[in-house]
């Protein structure tokens, strides 16, 4: 692992398998949380088995769940695309840092159209959210599509059952462009929606849009590009459409600075700029300072190997990975917050 000589080895013990009896025992971690990571997670815990022989099991159950498993003690790392504040962080002992940045993108089911076809901006989508915008043919909806043939169908409304970072940040969104959202519903993992159905996980929310003519929800967009869904453009903050690219994600997450903030609390939804795409944001790594230094140490090796070796993983299923100056923010944290030295 080239890429951790600044950090030394007396800190991470950079073997890839630790010895008993004269035999290699291969690590085995066990992580839970956040669905929106799992594709590249998946790849990225694939490549490292082989290269090093450590087994990395993860549970895609949401980031509610992940954050519960860490706090209880049953896992050795968890996800969350919310991240926690201090006070939640410290009454837990509990660390984070980013790993990669996701985009959510909203997603539909409607006859004889196509992805991109559509366009939403933030007002429309939160009121189709709120139950006040329910059939497909709108005015509102018809005024930003002038000449898009939208059907006399009822909209439903396909949103996560459980707990979840994709809808804080989807919710986040919701709230920055449209105060009644703000006022009524709220961020967070889990929250009271106004009207729809529920779905678990990202595959469960793609799996009902895709089943479901009428629908539409929002994932994470390695799902939607791997289903090959139809999803909608947006209209950003600057008031420009934009489609879901990487183009158009890096732009909004090339506004994260995590050197202002404390514990890389930083949310990416409703960025600026002529190419940013509207809900993108970190995804976190979340462990514990009072894990032993060698649980810690064969978690880290692998986080370490995905901010680099997986980088490119990461670009090629449409997630952002984080430039050298992020990494190294990342990997500087680890001796001074985690127990990282035999």
């Amino acid at each position: 692992m080239k890429h951790f000589k600044h950090i030394t080895a007396s800190l991470l013990g950079l073997t890839a398998a630790c010895f008993v009896a004269g035999g290699a025992m291969a690590a085995n971690l066990t992580g839970a949380g956040g669905t929106a990571i799992y594709p590249v997670l998946q790849v990225w815990a694939q490549k490292y088995h082989a290269k090093t022989n450590n087994q990395v099991n993860y549970q895609a159950i949401g980031s509610g769940g992940g954050i519960s498993q860490i706090k209880a003690k049953t896992v050795d790392f968890a996800n969350s695309d919310k991240p926690l504040k201090r006070d939640e962080l410290a009454a837990s002992h509990l660390v984070q840092f980013p790993q990669v940045v996701i985009s959510i993108v909203p997603v539909v089911h409607l006859p004889g159209i196509k992805a991109g076809q559509l366009v939403l901006n933030g007002q429309v989508l939160s009121k189709i959210f709120l139950g006040q915008i329910t059939r497909w043919n709108d005015p509102a909806i018809k005024a930003l599509n002038p000449s898009v043939p939208l059907p006399n169908m009822a909209v439903l409304v396909v949103h996560r059952a459980d707990g979840s970072g994709t809808t804080f940040n989807f919710a986040d969104y919701l709230g920055k462009v449209n105060p009644e959202w703000a006022s009524k519903v709220g961020a967070d993992t889990s929250i009271e929606w106004p009207v729809g159905v529920g779905g678990k996980g990202n595959a469960g929310v793609a799996g009902t849009v895709q089943q479901t003519v009428g629908s539409i929800g929002y994932v994470e967009y390695a799902y939607a590009k791997q289903s090959n869904m139809v999803w909608t453009d947006m209209v950003n903050q600057a008031g420009k459409r934009v489609q879901p690219t990487m183009a158009a994600f890096q732009s909004a997450a090339a506004n994260a600075d995590f050197s202002k903030v404390q514990d890389f609390y930083l949310i990416l939804t409703n960025q600026p700029g002529a190419a940013s795409w509207p809900i993108t944001a970190a995804t976190y790594m979340l462990m514990r300072d009072d894990y032993a230094a060698d649980r810690n140490k064969n978690v880290l090796q692998f986080l370490d190997y995905a901010l680099h070796d997986g980088a490119a993983d990461a670009q090629r299923l449409d997630y952002v990975p984080f430039p050298d100056s992020v990494v190294k923010q990342i990997e500087a944290s680890w001796p001074k917050t985690l127990h990282v030295t035999p």
